[in-house]
Parts: structure tokens; C-alpha cells; sequence
């Protein structure tokens, strides 16, 4: 009977041992997966965060790259468009859609190197021009050296004498006089484009003077 006890005995502390190291071994498996798991976590969140950083930083350096320009004129679609900085004016041209049928794109410099701002003008095949960039309000001219100086030299077309405008380039005495007299009968010039509605001025001539009067 006592032997049967004994046997008993050992039998319950092998089982207690068994389930013992049993629970043992499953604990420090399951702490190791955890690591595991806990590790990949880290790393997963790390690389999400330089994934964050790196797209932020991409969006920052292409806002502070980017120029905005307006484009009239020949081409498919007017307006406002937005470029990488360094663009071309052909590159404006794509960006507006191409340009019509009835662009001129010999009397631009396809290769000029825009800025943030300007305004570029694309001409037609009726008309000739030389100066097609602005970052003014004005009616598509390109800034030159002369026009930085200000506007005292050109010519007010609102106030200048018969003399004054005889200076200006192909107009004589009679057209001059004319200027004058449609002044008196029709008030001041509200812009210079309305030089064109004194007889003698066609567009030939006022793109000549333009450039070169004010109002």
C-alpha cells in the first residue's frame, strides 16, 4: 500500500515537472515572438515615418520650385499656368495646351528661360512683333533696359505738343496734328490702344510707336 502511494507520488512530481517546464518552454517562445513582433512593429513605423518626412520634404521642394506665369494670346488655353522653375517658353506653350494654327512661333524665342511672374504673349501670323514677355501690367512687351528707367522718356500722348509727337517714329506733322485734334474732340487717351482710333494709325504704325508713348 505504501509502495502504491510512493508511485503515485513520483508520478504526480514527473507530471508537475512536465507541465512545469512545458509551461516553461511556452512562455519564453511566446516572449521571443513577442520580441519579434515588437521589433517588426519598430521597424515598420520607422520606415513609415522616413517614408512621411521624405514625401513632405519632396512636396516643400516642389512648391518652392515652382514659377507661375500667364500666357495669352495664340495658344490653345489662356491663363494662368504653373511651371518647374528654368522653364522654357516652350515648355509654357505645352503647358497651355500648344498653339493654334495661327501662331507665329518665329518671332519668339522658344528657348527664353522664364521667371515667377512674367507674362508671355504668343503672336499670329497677321501681325509682327519683337517683344512678347512682360512683369508689368502692360500689353505684352518684353522689359528692356530702357523701359527699367522709368517712364519719363517716352512720350505722353495726352499731353504732348505737334512737336513732341512728329518725334515719334513714322509720324509726321499731319498725323501728329491729328492726334492732337482727336485729344480735343474725344477727351484724354485712356490707353495707347486707342491711338489706333486716329486716322493714319494702323497696326503697323502703332507697333512701331508703342513702345515709345504713354499715357
Amino acid at each position: 500500500m505504501i509502495l502504491d502511494n510512493r508511485k503515485k507520488l513520483i508520478i504526480a512530481i514527473i507530471l508537475i515537472s512536465i507541465l512545469t517546464i512545458s509551461f516553461i518552454i511556452y512562455m519564453i517562445l511566446n516572449n521571443n515572438q513577442n520580441n519579434i513582433n515588437i521589433n517588426d512593429l519598430i521597424v515598420q513605423n520607422e520606415e513609415e515615418v522616413e517614408n512621411e518626412i521624405k514625401t513632405n520634404e519632396e512636396n516643400k521642394l516642389e512648391t518652392t520650385t515652382k514659377i507661375a506665369v500667364h500666357i495669352t494670346g495664340e495658344v490653345k488655353k489662356e491663363g494662368l499656368i504653373y511651371l518647374q522653375q528654368g522653364s522654357r517658353i516652350a515648355d509654357a506653350i505645352k503647358e497651355a495646351g500648344g498653339e493654334t494654327k495661327e501662331a507665329d512661333l518665329s518671332q519668339i524665342n522658344l528657348a527664353y528661360i522664364l521667371e515667377d511672374g512674367q507674362k508671355i504673349y504668343i503672336p499670329n501670323k497677321k501681325e509682327k512683333i519683337s517683344e512678347y514677355v512682360t512683369k508689368n501690367s502692360g500689353y505684352n512687351v518684353i522689359e528692356k533696359e530702357e523701359d527699367k528707367k522709368g517712364e519719363e522718356n517716352k512720350v505722353n500722348i495726352n499731353t504732348a505738343t505737334q512737336e513732341e509727337l512728329d518725334g515719334l517714329p513714322g509720324i509726321g506733322p499731319s498725323i501728329a496734328q491729328r492726334i492732337i485734334e482727336y485729344r480735343n474732340e474725344n477727351g484724354k487717351f485712356n490707353k495707347i490702344e486707342d491711338l489706333q482710333n486716329v486716322k493714319g494709325i494702323g497696326d503697323a504704325k502703332y507697333n512701331d510707336i508703342k513702345n515709345n508713348v504713354t499715357v
